[in-house]
């Protein structure tokens, strides 16, 4: 009832083009990927606690007060990252109301529905790394599930691009796709990887003397070489399922996203390198974690692009679906 109730609401609104909900898509893949960059900078900046508490900045305002024990520039940078889950949830609503309003077909439907839920799940992980001092594994677990929210985001934008009439279509033969789904765990290793590297590593989030950030307690020299390991073997993965591809026959959309994929890791590899040996500077943080964001998107677009819908031709009313 209160759906149905919803949906009459939602049917006043104008009816919106397939461009506009790509755009409207676009940008939760952006808002997505860009406050876990943001995330970055608070940690970087040791401005994890510039708002102590949760949901309100300081106990009896949503909002920085001026506090000595707190520095300003702290205070600005957290609340700025708080600031911005406006965005991600104006996006995200923007979606689910665009695809109902055009009656797209039960996937779209569900992915748009997973981005504002995403972000609620998000605001109570966020809570709780606050509340609990910016334990190390509670950071983890809030930049792996912006992670998923990216991955999630760029199904979503591709789900859309496709007809609701059409059916499942491979694109390739099923043990490419297979190894598709591999070098997407094969990634998810990398990213629980890093986030181990940074709970050992010397960005705690917040530099107070009096409460000292919990630390992984595990030799970092260890982490790095077991991050950069598991990226190799992704790497890898890549570079095998694009022979495969090629050998078979590739399509200038699955080429693309493939090139664009393998320089991407290529590039992120150079990063890490070079901060592990420049001793982890801050800006370089940021940058790593935008792209394991653009790395994540980009691994999943060249999925999506491997399992793509596509409206049946007349003389053919039965492909073999995907």
């Amino acid at each position: 009832m209160v759906y149905r109730a919803f949906l009459r609401i939602v049917d006043r609104l104008p009816l919106p083009s397939l461009r506009a909900q790509r755009l409207i898509a676009f940008a939760v893949i952006l808002t997505q990927a860009g406050i876990s960059v943001t995330g970055a900078v608070v940690r970087v900046t040791a401005s994890g606690l510039g708002c102590p508490t949760w949901p309100q900045c300081f106990p009896g305002s949503f909002t920085p007060v001026g506090v000595s024990e707190v520095p300003v520039v702290h205070q600005a940078v957290e609340f700025g990252n708080r600031l911005l889950t406006f965005a991600v949830t104006l996006c995200a609503a923007l979606v689910v109301l665009a695809v109902v309003r055009a009656r797209r077909r039960r996937s779209v439907l569900v992915y748009a529905w997973l981005m504002p839920g995403g972000t609620v799940l998000q605001a109570v992980i966020g809570g709780i790394t606050v509340l609990t001092g910016l334990l190390w594994w509670t950071v983890a677990v809030h930049l792996l599930v912006s992670m998923v929210m990216v991955w999630l985001a760029t199904v979503l934008y591709a789900e859309i691009g496709e007809p609701d009439d059409g059916v499942r279509v491979a694109q390739a033969p099923r043990p490419l796709r297979l190894l598709t789904i591999l070098s997407g765990v094969a990634l998810a290793g990398v990213l629980i990887a890093g986030t181990l590297v940074t709970g050992a590593g010397p960005h705690a989030g917040d530099k107070s003397i009096e409460r000292p950030v919990e630390r992984l307690q595990v030799e970092i020299v260890t982490l790095v070489h077991l991050h950069a390991q598991l990226l190799v073997g992704y790497l890898a993965l890549l570079v095998g399922l694009g022979f495969g591809l090629y050998a078979v026959g590739i399509t200038r959309a699955v080429r693309t996203r493939l090139f664009v994929l393998i320089g991407l890791v290529c590039a992120q590899a150079l990063v890490g390198l070079v901060q592990y040996l420049t001793d982890v500077p801050a800006a370089l943080v940021a940058v790593h974690v935008g792209g394991a964001a653009a790395c994540t998107a980009a691994t999943a677009a060249l999925w999506a692009a491997l399992h793509r819908r596509e409206r049946v031709p007349a003389e053919h009313p039965t492909p073999a679906a995907a």
